[in-house]
């Protein structure tokens, strides 16, 4: 029974059909030859058991996503069976080299793709080939033949790859545990972005397989680095902006300071003051005792002071002690000025970075007017207000510090010798028994 089609069925039918005529049908992978089968069952166990676990690019899965892209290349390229195993080989071998140093592999795989194949018996002839192949993925080598250009580009493949920022990632890793290198964010997407610039793919097939993919990972990396500039900024504003405002920030900084040392000094006079009483009524009291007895007893001779001299001991190791202590404490009371004397000699260093105009130690080494001159330009300034501010601080801070070592000194010196007199006393007593 006949039927009938009408124009519009007709074109619809028939559209399919032309679609399907006009989509390039996409080449077969090529048959994988038995060599290459040996080479692959060779190296398998061979590289995650020998290769440096600081590798982490570098590896079993780069090899093998290399050959995938190399043999997908080569069915483009519509390679004959024997070329397509000379760059399948050199694919499974390319980076071998690593089992043995990282700078220049390619030379050290070739070597043992060459002893393989010696041992396979291959033709020389290949075997050259197969080297040649795997000379030209070195970074300052240049690929001649058109085999050479394919496998270089399937090296690179990576950079078109979908999860390319992932795979630079595990070279950035290799890189920091094996070559001690690390890079921040953004150094690291900028290098990137730089490399993908630089780079092109040199093959027929590869620039038809890669180029528009490595144009938008270009612009995708443009992107991303956009982005981690404007993070690291965002950070480094946090890490460096005070929580109240900067002005009062820093004065409030000040005011802190210079009340923390006027305590501080406070503090020590008063210590000072304590050891220096405490030593003057002791020294008073035993300058005291030794001269009563003394002219007392002078013209008879017959005291117990002078039948017992050993007590002289503890009292004279209490007397030191009194004495170095009330002079340690004096010195550590004693008003210190730092000395500027150099400002006599230079008044016109003022606005000196070593210079406090605040301080009354060292502006008045200066005439009137160049006080005045300088304390006007002060006030212009605020970075030489604060430099100042800064400098009083500091020569406060040294005179602290001179008085509390001395401090410490005085209230060593008395523990010590108290500590000596008892012993010495209880030596007395028991030698007296």
């Amino acid at each position: 029974m006949a039927t009938t089609t009408l124009p519009a069925e007709a074109e619809a039918a028939a559209a399919p059909a032309e679609n399907q005529a006009a989509a390039p049908a996409k080449a077969p992978k090529p048959e994988v030859s038995a060599l290459v089968k040996q080479a692959q069952t060779y190296l398998e166990p061979k590289l995650p058991a020998e290769l440096d676990p600081r590798y982490t690019y570098h590896t079993l899965a780069h090899t093998e996503y290399v050959v995938k892209q190399a043999r997908s290349l080569a069915a483009d390229a519509k390679l004959s069976p024997e070329e397509t195993e000379d760059l399948l080989l050199a694919a499974w071998f390319h980076d071998t080299g690593y089992l043995d140093t990282y700078d220049g592999h390619e030379y050290k795989s070739m070597a043992r793709a060459e002893a393989w194949l010696q041992e396979q018996g291959h033709d020389p002839a290949r075997i050259d080939v197969v080297k040649n192949l795997i000379r030209a993925t070195h970074r300052n080598e240049e690929a001649h033949t058109e085999l050479e250009k394919i496998l270089s580009d399937a090296d690179m493949s990576n950079l078109a790859a979908d999860d390319f920022r992932a795979r630079a990632e595990l070279i950035r890793t290799e890189w920091e545990l094996a070559l001690n290198k690390s890079y921040s964010n953004v150094d690291w997407a900028e290098l990137q972005l730089n490399f993908m610039l630089a780079h092109k793919y040199q093959s027929h097939v590869g620039k038809a397989c890669y180029k528009e993919a490595l144009k938008a990972n270009i612009e995708e990396q443009r992107e991303y680095l956009k982005k981690a500039e404007k993070k690291a900024k965002k950070k480094e504003k946090k890490a460096t902006e005070t929580f109240a405002e900067p002005k009062r920030g820093i004065e409030t900084m000040f005011r802190t300071m210079y009340s923390n040392h006027m305590k501080l000094s406070d503090m020590a006079d008063k210590k000072a003051s304590m050891m220096i009483q405490l030593n003057a009524v002791i020294l008073s009291v035993i300058i005291t005792y030794f001269g009563a007895k003394s002219s007392a007893l002078a013209p008879t001779g017959n005291a117990s002071f002078i039948r017992n001299p050993i007590l002289a001991v503890p009292m004279g190791v209490l007397l030191v002690t009194a004495l170095g202590s009330v002079t340690s404490a004096i010195l550590s009371a004693q008003p210190d000025v730092t000395s500027f004397n150099w400002l006599k000699k230079n008044p016109e260093i003022a606005t000196n970075r070593r210079v406090n105009l605040l301080f009354f130690g060292q502006f008045t080494k200066l005439s009137l007017q160049h006080f005045q001159e300088g304390m006007r330009e002060l006030m212009r300034q605020k970075d030489t207000l604060y430099n100042n501010m800064v400098t009083d601080v500091y020569y406060l801070g040294e005179v602290l510090d001179r008085k509390y070592k001395l401090l410490r000194v005085s209230y060593s010196i008395f523990m010590v010798g108290l500590i000596l007199t008892a012993l010495s006393f209880g030596i007395v007593l028991a030698y007296k028994m």
